[in-house]
């Protein structure tokens, strides 16, 4: 884990000048994102194959990942009759509905960002967790953390409850496949609803 903090300032110091500089938000999220896979790389090159089952990447039925990606839907649609929208969600949601950026947009937001997220969350932190505490705090704290990254505190409410199911997820079925899926189906729907609920 300290590989992987250290990689993620050094990279994060190195490149924001030049992700940031007169850059649109997708740019930006992209980057970041990036920076984000790398430094799971850095921290996990060491172990060889042995990285894969330890991010928790292995098989894990098509039953968890049903049920998580059904469990995900209903708990978005049942999140957003709150009716709080995040400022960032708000700008990134009316960038995505910009002449010709929806694909890009569903492709940093619907697919590479829980890609990421879920690898850095629920597959190095919750590996590193686990070893030391085991799989239930694991679950817990890495999902806390995982919402407490989202920074903006509406944003936080919202992704929490999704954050403890995909940790959940993981804890329960020891693949990081479900909740990846899950994380990916709820992401990729709040991007095409923006477009189908988008104002004339």
């Amino acid at each position: 884990m300290l590989v992987f903090l250290t990689a993620a300032a050094l990279l994060v110091a190195f490149s924001a000048p030049f992700v940031t500089r007169g850059q649109n938000l997708f740019t930006v999220l992209a980057g970041f994102f990036i920076i984000g896979l790398l430094s799971v790389i850095a921290a996990v090159v060491p172990m060889g194959w042995a990285a894969l089952p330890a991010l928790g990447l292995r098989e894990a039925g098509w039953r968890p990942i049903v049920f998580g990606a059904l469990g995900t839907l209903a708990l978005s649609v049942g999140v957003s009759q709150l009716g709080i929208e995040p400022e960032g969600m708000k700008q990134a949601m009316e960038i995505s509905r910009g002449p010709g950026l929806f694909p890009i947009s569903l492709f940093i937001m619907g697919l590479l960002a829980p890609v990421i997220e879920e690898l850095v969350f629920r597959g190095l932190f919750f590996g590193w967790l686990a070893g030391r505490w085991g799989g239930g705090v694991a679950a817990g704290v890495s999902s806390l953390v995982f919402a407490a990254a989202h920074l903006e505190p509406t944003h936080i409410l919202l992704v929490l409850p999704l954050g403890l199911l995909f940790g959940w997820l993981r804890w329960r079925t020891g693949s990081l496949l479900p909740s990846m899926v899950a994380h990916i189906v709820n992401n990729s729907f709040a991007v095409l609803a923006s477009l189908l609920i988008a104002p004339d």
